[in-house]
């Protein structure tokens, strides 16, 4: 199948290679619910060596800059206790952590977590790490830019491969949360 998005040999719908995803994302996969039916959301094999994003367009399309998000983990403080949560903007924005995230999750101190905290909770890989198939109660804040675009380049849980995913299903995972500006 031709991938919509970017210049990639193939796209192979999610559900048909649950074995190239990490658990979670293969479990999230699995028993997807939403108006966005499961074999929408697309696999495309990539190589961990072209990550960097300028690296990354070049070889599979100029038109990723503009269709790709990044997912990164937020830890909250307040009070001695931390929260979790999943920021997903446009690839070309950076998260407004100390703004729009802090007073969302109501925290008084908000940055982005370790890696080891990001990558052991999440089950995934860093620089792979994705919002579907998060851990249950975990706010997923999404940038409404994400939501309007007809499919988004994504982490697939893993360093190799990422996923295509319609942009309006974000707004339909557990704990989502679309928020105006959290890009910036």
């Amino acid at each position: 199948m031709r991938a919509p998005i970017g210049d990639f040999d193939e796209a192979i719908p999610a559900p048909d290679c649950l074995d190239r995803l990490t658990r979670p994302v293969a479990d999230a996969v699995r028993h997807w619910r939403g108006s966005v039916p499961a074999e929408q959301i697309l696999y495309v094999e990539t190589d961990p060596q072209w990550a960097d994003t300028a690296v990354f367009v070049e070889h599979y399309g100029q038109d990723l800059l503009k269709t790709s998000a990044n997912c990164v983990i937020v830890a909250g403080k307040r009070g001695g206790e931390t929260r979790l949560a999943a920021c997903l903007v446009l690839s070309a924005a950076r998260v407004d952590v100390n703004g729009v995230v802090r007073r969302h999750l109501g925290v008084r101190k908000a940055s982005f977590a370790p890696m080891d905290v990001a990558t052991g909770e999440t089950g995934m890989e860093y620089g792979g790490i994705t919002p579907l198939g998060l851990p249950d109660g975990w706010p997923v804040l999404v940038d409404s830019a994400v939501v309007d675009l007809p499919y988004v380049l994504v982490g697939s849980g893993r360093r190799r491969g990422k996923l295509l995913v319609p942009g309006k299903a974000f707004a339909e995972l557990p704990g989502a949360v679309v928020l105006e500006g959290l890009g910036v």
